[in-house]
């Protein structure tokens, strides 16, 4: 017969918002996409014929037609699955059972009625996830590396957000509040991530406005409680803080629009030690006339903060006064001042073709600034300039194929790092594949990096071929033997270049001297695992049980070392002003120090949905790790606390996290812990000193008597005042617990926090 077609349009059934990209399926074998207002055309060799609308998540819909027609589908939440669809694992949807990596799913709500300030607080409450003054750990990957270099990838809208001079994450300026979801992925992701996805991704997405006006609004009030033991507070008056947020969303025909302002401010339970920082984010969107299914944007984020900065403590007895005293004025504080900016514009294009081939173009602008208080440059300047393409084919057989190409570049302006220039490029592929039960996913990237006129860190060689780009490998397996059950494997590489920090450092911070190391090398490893996920359901209430065992080794891991760097080799003395004053040398250098190999099991539970009139979410997690050094060098073994232990130092071997809500009615009430076995070992130079001079005073006592690790209670409640206004009072450190971090960093007291929540 003639050239015939089926037009129509997609629809969210409670909302009618547009549903961009349903898989539009003809019985007669043609296929199509809906475009960014949902609407769609497909052709039809004959009639009559079967139309069906899918999508992830939403009740499939179906018409059957008999002769060119325009079709309304209006697609309903699958409420008796409770989708939890993820982006981060393959760079597209996919459903988080079918995933062959760990990963766990933070949902907005939970962020929201804990009152965190910060993405590190967030992600800090997922299994096998722990923060360590700025730097976040993945199943023992990290420990302590006083804030330079980072083995967990943070991303914003599929683009990292490391930092180019220090290599670390910007918790504080990334908006989570305005965020879809938070998925953390466990295991090497270099492949689709390139550089500083050894040890995991933490990816986050803002969500899109709809054709109706989105108003988000948040305040809240905290206080700091007095800490069990008297000599630790220093205020007359108790320390508080105060956060507030807002967010605006609204996409019309052609154009649409999110705005975010965040504002936050803490007096810091530290003396010395506060924050005042104000943050506007968004993204502008466009709908071209004559493309109906491309869609264009352009992301922004500017974030100016002001910081007292505390390093160590006095002592273990005043454990919340800084190193020195908290009077700058005084020579030897150790506490610092900094004001600084951080700013992203992010231009992208989306497209698909007349194939429906997925087309898009990501690219950004980062500039990272750290400053004092009279100049926001003092110390770097720091900007990258990061562009990507991406291609996306689904195959007739179920596939999908990923192919793309990554270029960035940093430019780094500093007193302390000097100037640097550094050039990364990549090409990528993934490729996907569904057989019956089974799915297979195997990737590959090559990955050149140089910085400044260096030899190439990327180099690899093979016998007398050197090739100027580092191969990295990903292979997984998913397989549901039967209904709701789900067996995964999966094997990844990774590699982390070294960043501009922790080569060419050259300061004091606290008191202690940062040394440089141009000859540092790339960090390389591999992860892998195995795993069972259970899917458990009774009625609108759906369970998550996952169990994994898991081995990641490491190679060249850089950890910053404590030692004596006499280059003139000097005899040392502890006589201030004279030739080999022994603070003129002593301090901490970046060095390939370690070989590793971290293996272990995990255990988690997630769930949501309702249990007859009670709405109930829960999160929980065990994680047992042995992180085990592998260097046998019998000098380096000194350094340890526990010279007679290979645990690696700043780790532990048992990790749990549990999170319970329940909401009835207008009625809400949360709880949640936090338990970490002993740091066990750590550099052995801040218990014993260094001839007879005592680095962190009291130090080893207080870990002789500390000696059992942290367990941490948190409690919530709420009262939904209208449809729209819920107020929400928490309880954070309910029973007042003193616990550590990381080595002379006491984290907070009991604290109390107000909140006033708004939704539109």
């Amino acid at each position: 017969m003639a050239f015939s077609q089926v037009t129509g349009i997609v629809l969210e059934g409670k909302s009618k918002d547009p549903i961009v990209g349903t898989k539009i399926t003809a019985s007669d074998g043609n296929k199509t996409l809906s475009d960014y207002e949902g609407k769609f055309s497909i052709q039809i060799n004959n009639y009559p014929v079967w139309i069906k609308a899918t999508y992830m998540g939403l009740i499939a819909d179906s018409a059957l037609v008999y002769s060119d027609t325009t079709l309304s589908f209006y697609m309903f939440e699958a409420l008796q699955e409770i989708e939890t669809v993820v982006v981060s694992a393959g760079r597209r949807d996919q459903s988080i059972e079918e995933v062959p990596v760990s990963m766990e799913v933070l949902k907005p709500e939970l962020i929201n009625n804990k009152g965190f300030s910060n993405l590190e607080q967030a992600v800090n409450q997922s299994p096998g996830v722990f923060a360590m003054d700025g730097q976040v750990s993945i199943r023992g990957g990290g420990g302590f590396a006083y804030g330079a270099g980072s083995r967990v990838a943070v991303i914003w809208n599929g683009i990292p957000m490391v930092s180019p001079d220090v290599g670390d994450a910007k918790w504080n300026s990334i908006p989570m509040e305005q965020a879809s979801q938070i998925e953390v992925l466990k295991g090497a992701s270099s492949v689709l991530y390139g550089s500083g996805a050894l040890n995991g991704i933490i990816s986050l997405t803002e969500k899109e406005p709809g054709p109706d006006e989105s108003i988000v609004a948040k305040v809240q009030f905290g206080i700091y409680d007095n800490p069990r033991r008297q000599s630790l507070k220093w205020w007359s008056k108790n320390p508080a803080f105060y956060m507030m947020d807002a967010y605006y969303g609204k996409m019309n025909k052609r154009f649409g629009l999110t705005i975010g302002v965040n504002g936050f401010s803490d007096k810091g339970y530290k003396d010395g030690e506060y924050e005042n920082r104000g943050r506007v984010n968004g993204t502008f969107y466009f709908r071209p006339v004559k493309f109906q299914k491309m869609k264009s944007g352009i992301g922004y984020n500017f974030q100016y903060q002001d910081v007292g900065v505390f390093v160590l403590w006095q002592s273990d007895s005043l454990g919340y006064t800084p190193f020195g005293g908290s009077d700058t004025s005084v020579p030897g504080s150790s506490l610092s001042f900094q004001r600084s900016i951080r700013l992203n514009l992010d231009p992208y294009v989306k497209m698909f073709d007349k194939w429906n081939n997925k087309h898009f173009i990501r690219t950004r602008y980062y500039l990272v600034s750290t400053g004092n208080l009279t100049e926001l440059y003092a110390s770097s300047k720091a900007e990258m300039y990061y562009a990507d393409y991406q291609f996306q084919r689904e195959t007739k057989r179920k596939g999908n194929l990923t192919l793309g190409f990554t270029n960035i570049n940093n430019v780094i302006n500093s007193s302390v790092f000097g100037d640097h220039l550094s050039e990364s490029a990549a090409i990528y592929s993934q490729f996907d594949q569904k057989l019956k039960k089974w799915d297979f996913t195997a990737g590959i990237r090559f990955e050149y990096f140089q910085q400044d006129d260096k030899p190439r860190d990327s180099d690899f060689k093979i016998g007398e071929l050197t090739f100027p780009a580092y191969p990295i490998l990903r292979a997984g397996v998913h397989f549901e033997p039967v209904k709701y059950t789900h067996l995964r494997a999966t094997l990844g590489q990774g590699i982390r270049f070294p960043s501009v920090a922790e080569r060419f450092v050259a300061t004091s911070t606290g008191g202690v001297i940062l040394f440089p190391n141009p000859d540092l090398r790339p960090e390389i490893g591999w992860s892998s695992e195995v795993g069972v996920k259970q899917v458990v359901k009774m009625g609108e209430w759906k369970g998550l049980i996952d169990v994994a065992g898991f081995i990641n080794q490491y190679d060249n891991m850089i950890e910053f070392a404590f030692g004596v760097y006499n280059p003139d080799s000097i005899p040392l003395n502890t006589v201030p002003g004279t030739p080999g004053y022994l603070y003129n040398w002593v301090g901490l250098r970046a060095t390939n120090a370690e070989k590793a190999q971290i293996s272990g099991v995990e255990f988690s539970f997630s769930s949501e949905g309702k249990i007859k009139s009670v709405d109930l979410s829960t999160l929980l997690g065990y994680t047992y790790m042995n992180p085990i050094s592998l260097n046998k060098d019998p000098q380096y073994l000194t350094t340890f606390s526990d010279s007679g232990s290979n645990l690696l130092k700043y780790r532990f071997r048992h990790l749990a996290k549990m999170d319970v809500q329940a909401k009835y009615k207008r009625y809400m009430l949360g709880f949640s812990s936090r338990y970490n076995s002993n740091m066990d070992n750590i550099d052995v130079i801040f218990e014993d000193g260094i001839l007879g001079q005592q680095i962190l005073q009291g130090l080893k006592e207080y870990r002789l008597i500390h000696n059992k690790g942290a367990l941490v209670f948190d409690i919530r409640a709420g009262y939904q005042l209208k449809e729209q206004l819920k107020i929400n009072i928490i309880a954070n450190n309910l029973l007042n617990a003193e616990y550590s971090s990381r080595p002379a960093d006491l984290q907070p007291p009991r604290n109390f926090i107000l909140q006033l929540q708004y939704q539109l």
